[in-house]
């Protein structure tokens, strides 16, 4: 199904959600191009998210990410997918409704804490208690995650080929302002 992107289809949710897995799917689904928010970060500041946390903090981390997500919004249509934190953010959020289609991957902790807990990059997982602090997050950002256009579950029985085409379809559903057929 190729169609032609009207507005930017935002991946927006917790991290180890699947976003980047299932935001480069629907970019392939659409034939769309794809872009990550944190890989544009890496790319601008010539260092690691967790480097970024560790030599300036994390609020000086979300004003960049704004600025980077401000940036990519105002270029043409694409697949993006935003870091964990970056819907919190009201800016982040008005600039996503202007220019694009918020879609969240919402997922339970604990398939959140299956798919992060070998992975050692993550900077708000550095706690004692990783587990809890994914947990209590999942309790703090939701009702904001809830404020995206699309909410889509995230369930370890689908692929994420299977996950992308449900994407596709609620956004087709939902807000067929964002893209049209490519034989139109």
């Amino acid at each position: 199904m190729a169609a032609r992107l009207r507005k930017t289809i935002v991946m927006v949710g917790m991290m180890g959600a699947g976003k980047t897995a299932v935001g480069g799917a629907v970019a392939r689904v659409l034939g769309a191009p794809f872009l990550d928010s944190d890989d544009e970060i890496e790319r601008a500041s010539s260092m690691t998210i967790s480097e970024i946390f560790a030599r300036d903090g994390e609020d000086f981390f979300r004003r960049k990410e704004e600025q980077v997500i401000a940036r990519l919004l105002a270029g043409p249509p694409c697949v993006l997918s935003t870091g964990g934190g970056a819907f919190l953010s009201p800016r982040t959020r008005d600039a996503i409704g202007q220019h694009g289609v918020s879609v969240w991957l919402s997922a339970e902790p604990a398939l959140i804490w299956s798919r992060v807990r070998h992975k050692s990059h993550r900077p708000l997982l550095r706690t004692p208690d990783p587990r809890a602090r994914i947990a209590a997050l999942c309790r703090e950002r939701d009702p904001v995650y809830a404020l995206a256009d699309i909410t889509v579950p995230g369930d370890a029985r689908h692929s994420v080929e299977e996950t992308a085409r449900r994407v596709v379809a609620a956004v087709a559903e939902m807000r067929p302002d964002a893209m049209e057929d490519a034989g139109k």
